[in-house]
C-alpha cells in the first residue's frame, strides 16, 4: 500500500493538481459561455456556486467514505459489494433530498428580491434533475478515481478527494447547463 512521506504524497498529488488546475480552468471558460443565460434568469445564477459545491461535496463524501472502507479492506469494488452499494445508494437519496430544497431556496431568494423570472417548479426540476445526474456522474467518477489508486499503489486519502472535488465541480457546470439547455432555453 502506500507509504506517508512528503515525497511519496507529493509525486502523487503534484501531476494530479497541475492536471485539475487546468480542467477548472475550462470550467470557468463553459461558465463564461451561459454569462447571458444566468443574467436572464437569476434564478439559475444563484444555482450555479450551489449545485458546483453540492456535486463536489457529494462527490468527496462518497470518496472519503470509499478510501476508508479500502484502508480497512472492506471494499471489493464488486458492484455486489454491500458497502459500495450502501453509500452510492446513500449519495443518490442525499442528492435527491437536497437538491429540491436548494431549487426552492434559490427560487425563494430571487423571489425575495423581485428577479425571478422562472416559476418555482422549473428551478426546483431543473436542480433535482441536475442532482441526480450529478450524484451518477459522481458516483462513477469516485469509483474509477479510488479504484485507479488502488491499483496504482497510491494512497487513495492522498488523491481520490481532490480527483474528486475537482471533476463534479466541472461536471456540475456541464450537468446544469445542459439540464437548463433542455428545460428553460
Amino acid at each position: 500500500m502506500a507509504r506517508w512521506t512528503v515525497r511519496a504524497i507529493m509525486r502523487d498529488m503534484l501531476p494530479v493538481l497541475v492536471v485539475l488546475t487546468l480542467v477548472e480552468l475550462g470550467s470557468g471558460l463553459v461558465l463564461d459561455t451561459f454569462q447571458g443565460t444566468l443574467l436572464r434568469y437569476p434564478s439559475l445564477l444563484v444555482l450555479v456556486p450551489v449545485v458546483i459545491g453540492m456535486g463536489g461535496n457529494l462527490g468527496s463524501i462518497l470518496a472519503s467514505r470509499l478510501s476508508t472502507a479500502v484502508h480497512l479492506g472492506l471494499l471489493d469494488f464488486d458492484p455486489t459489494d454491500d458497502t459500495l452499494g450502501g453509500n452510492a445508494l446513500a449519495t443518490v437519496l442525499l442528492a435527491f433530498t437536497l437538491f429540491p430544497i436548494v431549487g426552492a431556496g434559490a427560487w425563494l431568494l430571487q423571489s425575495l428580491v423581485g428577479t425571478a423570472r422562472l416559476g418555482l417548479g422549473v428551478v426546483v426540476f431543473v436542480a433535482f434533475a441536475s442532482g441526480a445526474l450529478l450524484s451518477a456522474l459522481a458516483i462513477g467518477v469516485t469509483l474509477v478515481a479510488t479504484y485507479a489508486a488502488y491499483r496504482l499503489g497510491s494512497d487513495p486519502d492522498d488523491v481520490v478527494i481532490p480527483v474528486v472535488t475537482n471533476t463534479c465541480d466541472v461536471l456540475g457546470v456541464l450537468v446544469l447547463f445542459g439540464v437548463v439547455r433542455v428545460v428553460v432555453v
